[in-house]
């Protein structure tokens, strides 16, 4: 004999559900993969719109970039990383450089060439821009040693990048992420 399948009854062989295990039900299915995106978001991996040149040609303006937010946990910046950290100067903003020498490390610019602890530094990402010293709040001097705690940071396009020559080195606390690639668009897309 078959079995009747009654439509308040739901699917054979189901028990009947009340509508607060269907809530219930529902609220797992949103809340899980809702928590576990904000978990990504805020201790993962974070999407950024660059809007400025200061990184060109590396990074073109409004490129879409990933920052990953977990090495910075566990080690500090390395030199030709490069990083989001939080402006010097505007709390809440995020800027993108590249690390150019770490705390001990004595940075010099000489004729439009960033010397690190004596050594002209090899820099195809700049396209031949010099690296002239910015006139600065800081009264930055060169030669200029770097800081315990802070990493010294400048934008790819040295002519046009507010940066490390500008606001001084920067406390390795600010620096939150380490960027990863550009996805978007999608002729832009490389990894860093």
């Amino acid at each position: 004999m078959k079995k009747r399948i009654d439509v308040q009854d739901g699917i054979a062989g189901e028990p009947k559900v009340g509508s607060a295990a269907w809530l219930a039900d529902w609220g797992i299915t949103i809340a899980v993969p809702l928590a576990l995106g904000l978990f990504i978001h805020f201790f993962v991996l974070e999407a950024f719109i660059v809007p400025s040149g200061s990184m060109l040609n590396t990074i073109q303006l409004n490129d879409r970039l990933w920052g990953e937010k977990v090495s910075y946990r566990f080690r500090s910046p390395e030199q030709g990383e490069v990083v989001l950290f939080e402006s010097p100067e505007d709390k809440g903003v995020t800027l993108v450089k590249r690390v150019i020498a770490t705390e001990g490390q004595e940075v010099d610019l000489i004729d439009g060439v960033v010397y690190v602890d004596g050594q002209p530094l090899d820099e195809p990402y700049t396209e031949g821009r010099p690296s002239n010293p910015l006139v600065s709040p800081e009264n930055i001097a060169y030669p200029y040693v770097v800081p315990k705690g802070h990493v010294w940071l400048m934008g790819d396009n040295r002519t046009n990048s507010s940066d490390s020559r500008y606001f001084g080195a920067v406390p390795v606390s600010s620096v939150f992420a380490r960027a990863l690639c550009t996805y978007w668009p999608l002729d832009h897309i490389r990894t860093f």
